[in-house]
Order: structure tokens, then C-alpha cells, then sequence
């Protein structure tokens, strides 16, 4: 009996394949470009043409019109599956506009007063033009590092009782108290501290370490979550086979099971620095602020760069344009600090990161 196969199309909106016709690349280079044209066409017509505009409209026609060749090309299935690729790259494009519009902005204006003054010199006794943020920059860094060493360890602590010993009401409750402190606003923890301290001392104190404990709050929660949900990723064999050895719980945690986790220990670290680094209603209550360079967290108050950006912006002198630039320049300085730690947190997950073969 013989075999007769069917000579292949020559439609060049077609292509063989082994699942069907396939629409070829050049049809949704040329969908692409009739998509622009025509919505060129259509807001010249109108009289209002932008590039924003003609590149919203374009992309609405270009879906519109992969989907309907495709339906007819190559099935209804396969439209379906291009509707659901254009909407979640539709999605994905929506997200990153904010992100690269606050990146760009900030670059444009920061980049003005992103000189050596500005990181070396601070605001005393500077009036309009000139100064810089040093003593923001290094109040930045001992409010976040003394939070961080206030929260990585109580955060890890319960996290390990948690996942490793908690059963019961308490742990529960923990649990429970746990979801509360993520919900917190973030004033409502500078209102804390400042009270906390005022309790000790004398009303109107203001420190970094009372900042410091602000962020702790925020913080806290961030670690416990972050850091149990990564114990609980570890393979219960691991902890079996070390009991079998007859190694205690307490050291099986320890030499196994952090170990284990570490790289993402020290992401969801990272996240949490991350997370509170930017914070400037808690540390205005809780920390104040100041001209002056000051390295005593304990006497005085400290400036950080989340409130000298606000007070920059807020209390425009005659100088307005000094002041938006310095506030511009703190953001970016901001911004790159937190993508350093980024960085930092991925360098230190990959070089502890399990090996596999």
C-alpha cells in the first residue's frame, strides 16, 4: 500500500512542526510593526502623538492581532496560550516601568551632588549650597548595624525554637505574636522605643540606639519568618541521620542544620536589613536628627540617611535647588548601599551554598 504525504505549505504564515502549524517569526515582526504604524496613524489623526501613547496602543493592537492569527494559523489552544503569554509579559513590563522611571529619576537628579564633598563633609554650620551627608551615611550605619545585632540573634533563636522544639501553646502564641509584629506600622515602633527610653531617661531623649531598637521591632518578625521557613526546607534525613550517629539535638542544630541553610540565612538576612534601612518615620521620633557628625550611639541624637533625605526636602532654605539636590544625591546614596548589601548577601549565599554533585 503506498504512503502519500502531503507536499508542505507554501503559506508563509505557516510552518511544519510536529505538534502543527506554527506562525513564523517574520508575521509577528511584521504584526509588530502594522501595530505601530497604525497607532502612529491613529494619534497623528487625533493630533495628540506621543511615544507613550503610541507604544500603549501599539502593543494592544500587536496582541490583539498575534492572538486572531494565531486562532487561525494555528488553533484555538495555541491562541490561548500567546493570550496568556502577552498578559503576563504585559505584567512583567508593568512591573519593571516603576522600578527603571525611579532608577532613571533618581540617577538624573542625584548625580548632581554625587562628589567628594558630599561624602565628606556634613551639614554644621552650612546654610544653601555645599555640605554633604557624612554624618547621615555613618548614622545610617550604626542604627542599622546595631539593629541588625539586636535582631539576627533573637530572630534566629526563634526561629530555631520554632521548627526545632516548639510544640503547644507557646509555640503558638509565638507564632501568633510573630504575624502581629510584621503588621506593624513603622511609626507605631518609633513611639515604642522613644517611650521605652523615656521611661529610663530623662523625657525628649533621643539616640541611635533608641532608633536602633525601632528597627529591631520591624525587624525581628522579618528574621523569624525568613529564617524558619529555610530550617524548615532542610531534609529531615540530614537531622536522622545525625541522631543515629548519636549526636545531640542542640549540636545536630548547630553543625548540620544551619550549616545547611546558611546561604539562605544570610539572604533573608540581607532582605531584612533591606526592609528597615529605608525607614524614616521610627527613627525621626526615636533617633532625631542633627547636623553634626555624631559617634555616639548612646548620648545625642544621630542623623540617618532615610531623615536627612525628608528634612532636605521638607525644609527647602532660600536655596531651594541646594536642598533637592542633596535630598536626590541621599536617595541614590541610599539605593546603592542597600544594592551593596544585596550583592554582598548573594556573593556570601553562593560561597556557603551547598555543594552538589
Amino acid at each position: 500500500m503506498a504512503v502519500t504525504t502531503a507536499p508542505p505549505s507554501s503559506d508563509p504564515s505557516q510552518a511544519p512542526s510536529l505538534t502543527g502549524n506554527q506562525l513564523r517569526w517574520p508575521v509577528l515582526v511584521g504584526i509588530g510593526i502594522a501595530s505601530l504604524v497604525l497607532s502612529a496613524g491613529i494619534w497623528a489623526a487625533a493630533g495628540s502623538l506621543s511615544p507613550v501613547r503610541t507604544i500603549i496602543v501599539a502593543w494592544l493592537l500587536f496582541a490583539i492581532g498575534t492572538v486572531v492569527a494565531s486562532s487561525v494559523v494555528e488553533g484555538g489552544r495555541k491562541a490561548k496560550d500567546r493570550l496568556a503569554t502577552v498578559l503576563v509579559s504585559s505584567a512583567f513590563v508593568l512591573a519593571l516601568v516603576p522600578l527603571i522611571s525611579l532608577v532613571v529619576a533618581t540617577l538624573t537628579n542625584g548625580l548632581a551632588r554625587f562628589d567628594a564633598e558630599f561624602f565628606t563633609y556634613s551639614m554644621r554650620s552650612v546654610v544653601g549650597a555645599g555640605g554633604g551627608a557624612v554624618h547621615a551615611i555613618v548614622g545610617t550605619l550604626w542604627v542599622t548595624g546595631i539593629a541588625t545585632l539586636i535582631s539576627v540573634p533573637i530572630g534566629l533563636l526563634t526561629a530555631i525554637y520554632l521548627v526545632e522544639y516548639g510544640r503547644g501553646n507557646l509555640a503558638r502564641a509565638i507564632t501568633f505574636f510573630v504575624d502581629v509584629m510584621t503588621g506593624i506600622p513603622s511609626i507605631v515602633a518609633g513611639l515604642f522605643a522613644y517611650s521605652l527610653f523615656v521611661i529610663f531617661l530623662e523625657p525628649g531623649t533621643k539616640t541611635a540606639i533608641a532608633g536602633s531598637v525601632a528597627l529591631s521591632v520591624l525587624m525581628i518578625p522579618v528574621v523569624v519568618r525568613a529564617t524558619e521557613e529555610l530550617l524548615r526546607l532542610v531534609p529531615n534525613e540530614l537531622r536522622e541521620a545525625s541522631y543515629a550517629l548519636g549526636v545531640p539535638k542542640w549540636r545536630t542544630v548547630l553543625r548540620v542544620v544551619l550549616p545547611t541553610a546558611l546561604a539562605g540565612l544570610v539572604t533573608g538576612v540581607m532582605l531584612a536589613i533591606a526592609r528597615v534601612i529605608g525607614e524614616t518615620a521610627p527613627l525621626l521620633v526615636a533617633a532625631g536628627f542633627t547636623q553634626s557628625l555624631n559617634n555616639d550611639p548612646l548620648d545625642g541624637p544621630m542623623m540617618t540617611l532615610p531623615v536627612f533625605v525628608y528634612r532636605s526636602y521638607v525644609d527647602q532654605g532660600s536655596d531651594a535647588a541646594a536642598y533637592l539636590e542633596r535630598a536626590w544625591t541621599g536617595a541614590l546614596t541610599l539605593i546603592l548601599i542597600v544594592m551593596l548589601l544585596n550583592l554582598a548577601g548573594r556573593a556570601i549565599a553562593a560561597r556557603f551554598a551547598p555543594k552538589g554533585r
